[in-house]
Parts: C-alpha cells; sequence; structure tokens
C-alpha cells in the first residue's frame, strides 16, 4: 500500500513536468489575435493538426503494471552517464571566444559576441511544483548558480517544471539582476511574481524578432503545449529561439560576408511541419541547433509532444543544421525508456539517415566546446 501512495503522489506531480488531464481555462486571451491562427480566444494552439487523445492516467496505468521506469543501475544512473566539470574559471572571464555548455537536461549556455546566454535554466534536485517529490535529478549538478558567469540573456521555451523551475527564477533574479528575459507571450506576469523586474521581459510571439547586445533573437514555433495548475492549460504560449550573431569572431566588427552565425534552440517538440518552416524562413540554415533526444517513450503517449532520435536528427536535416548538440535527456527520470538510451538510438538514427556521427553531438553533463566559426 505505501509504494502505491509513493507512485500516487509521484504521478500527480510529474503531469506538471511531461503531461496530465487538459482542463482548459475559460479566462479570456489578453494577447489574441484573430489574424493569426495559432492563437484561441482562451489561450494557444500549434501550427499543424496532431493527435491530442493520449491519456495520461492510462499512461500511468500500463508504466505502473509493466514496472517501468527501469530501474538503475546498482551505482545510479549516474555512474553511467559521463560527467565533465565545466571550466568556470574560463567561462567567466570568456567574453571573446564561441562556445557552448550543456548543463544539463534543457539547459544550455551559450557565450557568442560576449554574450552570454543560457537556455530553460534549471538548477533545482527536483522538475516539480514541490520539493520533496517528483522527478529527481539523477546526476550531480554541473555548475552550480553562483559559479555561472554574468548571465546577459535568459530564454524560457515554456512553463513546464522541467524548463521553467521557481527556484532557479528567483536565484536568477536575485544574483543576474540586469539579465534580459527572452520568452514566449503570456509568462511577464509569471516571472514579476518570481522576482524579475518588468522591464527586464521581452516576451515574443512566434516569428517576432527583437535585438539585444548586437544580436538576433527571433521566437519559433514548436508543437508543443503549455500547463502549470489545473486551469492554465495552454494560456503561455511556448517555442524555441533562433539566435543570430553578425558579429566576426573574438569581436564586435561585422562579419566580412553577409551571412549571421546562427543557433537554434528548439524546446520541447514534437514533430511537424514547423521545422521546414524553419528551415524556409532562414535560408542558409544553421551552424548549430540544440534539439531533444530524450523523454520520448512510449511512442502513443509522447509522439505528439517529445520528438524521439530519429526525428531530431530529421529536425537537423530540415532546418539545414551543420552541427547538433542533444539535449533534454541524461538529468530526470520523466518517461519510460532507460536515461542512458537516447544516445543509443541517436547512433542508429544517424546511420539510417546518413548523418555523419561528428554531425551531432552528444555532450558530458557539464561539457563545453569552444566552437569554430
Amino acid at each position: 500500500m505505501k509504494a502505491i501512495v509513493k507512485w500516487l503522489l509521484g504521478t500527480v506531480v510529474a503531469a506538471g513536468a511531461v503531461g496530465c488531464a487538459t482542463l482548459l481555462s475559460h479566462a479570456g486571451n489578453p494577447y489574441f489575435d484573430a489574424s493569426k491562427q495559432h492563437h484561441t480566444a482562451t489561450g494557444f494552439r500549434n501550427n499543424y493538426p496532431h493527435a491530442t487523445d493520449q491519456s495520461f492516467w492510462q499512461w500511468q496505468y500500463e508504466r505502473f503494471m509493466a514496472n517501468l521506469p527501469p530501474p538503475a543501475p546498482a551505482g545510479g544512473w549516474s555512474s553511467v552517464l559521463p560527467q565533465s566539470r565545466p571550466d568556470i574559471a574560463f567561462l567567466r572571464e570568456n567574453r571573446s571566444e564561441r562556445s557552448l555548455t550543456w548543463l544539463g537536461h534543457a539547459t544550455v549556455l551559450l557565450q557568442t559576441a560576449g554574450v552570454n546566454i543560457i537556455t530553460d535554466p534549471m538548477f533545482s534536485e527536483r522538475a516539480s511544483p514541490v520539493r520533496f517529490a517528483g522527478p529527481k535529478r539523477q546526476v550531480q549538478l554541473a555548475l552550480p548558480i553562483d559559479e555561472l558567469p554574468v548571465i546577459d540573456v535568459v530564454f524560457v521555451s515554456h512553463n513546464h517544471y522541467d524548463h521553467l523551475d521557481a527556484d532557479t527564477i528567483r536565484a536568477f533574479s536575485a544574483r543576474f539582476p540586469g539579465a534580459v528575459y527572452v520568452v514566449p507571450l503570456g509568462f511577464k506576469p509569471w516571472l514579476v511574481d518570481h522576482g524579475v523586474a518588468p522591464s527586464q521581459v521581452r516576451e515574443l510571439d512566434w516569428w517576432d524578432r527583437i535585438r539585444l547586445r548586437a544580436l538576433d533573437f527571433t521566437l519559433v514555433p514548436a508543437q508543443h503545449w503549455s500547463k502549470r495548475t489545473l486551469t492554465d492549460t495552454n494560456r503561455m504560449l511556448w517555442g524555441g529561439v533562433v539566435i543570430e550573431d553578425r558579429n566576426a569572431p573574438g569581436g564586435r566588427e561585422p562579419r566580412a560576408d553577409a551571412a549571421p552565425w546562427r543557433f537554434l534552440y528548439t524546446g520541447d517538440t514534437g514533430y511537424s511541419r514547423d521545422f521546414a518552416d524553419i528551415g524556409s524562413r532562414f535560408a542558409g540554415g544553421f551552424d548549430w541547433i540544440a534539439v531533444p533526444i530524450g523523454a520520448y517513450e512510449p511512442r502513443w503517449f509522447m509522439k505528439a509532444q517529445h520528438i524521439n532520435p530519429d526525428e531530431a536528427v530529421q529536425i537537423m536535416k530540415d532546418v539545414g543544421a551543420r552541427q547538433a548538440l542533444a539535449v533534454h535527456w541524461g538529468t530526470f527520470v520523466l518517461t519510460d525508456e532507460p536515461l542512458d538510451q537516447p544516445p543509443k538510438d541517436l547512433a542508429k538514427s544517424l546511420d539510417r539517415h546518413g548523418v555523419m556521427p561528428q554531425r551531432f553531438h552528444v555532450f558530458k553533463n557539464g561539457e563545453t566546446r569552444r566552437l569554430q566559426d
């Protein structure tokens, strides 16, 4: 009985991170624009039709009966997941080299044009609305907040608990008061409630572009959804971000050629034609993308909201990316595949698609790469 109670509590908490019942709020959408197909009177929706009949509770019943997810190895997941201690001095002092650091799950630190940008910062022990239950971090935090370099720009893709963490945002708002938050529509009231100054928030709709610190940021579509409470389904928009750097490496002088260095972070997403659209909008493709490879089983439930490694490779091809970074894996147990399975499935997918494995990078947790232009 104790085990059943623990399971029930865990599934309720996990619902906030990866899905739950779809009770809609009837409050109006203050951003509603009838000319935009992804706007509704009560919130937002995806661009393209997809299955919406997945039952979270059916999934929970099936995984309970099958004793899923699989147990961790004897030494814990951290014993089989590669980790690296970041070079803190380099990250703090670097304002000239372009670099990427994976800090676990969907948290990526991008340094370019002397600007420090972080995606979906998540530094808590649990991806949960409470501290005593819910998905727990399975590997040591690569870098605590007080050892981060000064963060200039924060991007949050959507409001699920493994991407928008209250304790992390409070800590960021105190430690980095000058950081600008680039976020989808609907985030500003929540961020202000958690300590972010209103003047530091830039809310964007899909395809909106802003310029910050000599970089261009564009919010792009993704096939996902949003929810943090029982009454706010799809009230806050979701999406990915394109970052364009038109500066020459090592400085802020314009590049000699017209093409910018481009980075795409997709955010959480199911596979859709949105990525062909992104590829069409950004002719010339992307130098790097950060794309999820984890949290994809069972497919009957996850397909609409989380891509698998094969679809991640297809997205790389759709947007014309030269290099890719695997994210959204190896940190929290959210779904039914073993925590170390995504890179294994990715290797098979790269072979099937005829993509050289050297182009799709699986970093160690905490690893930094200094990027060539």
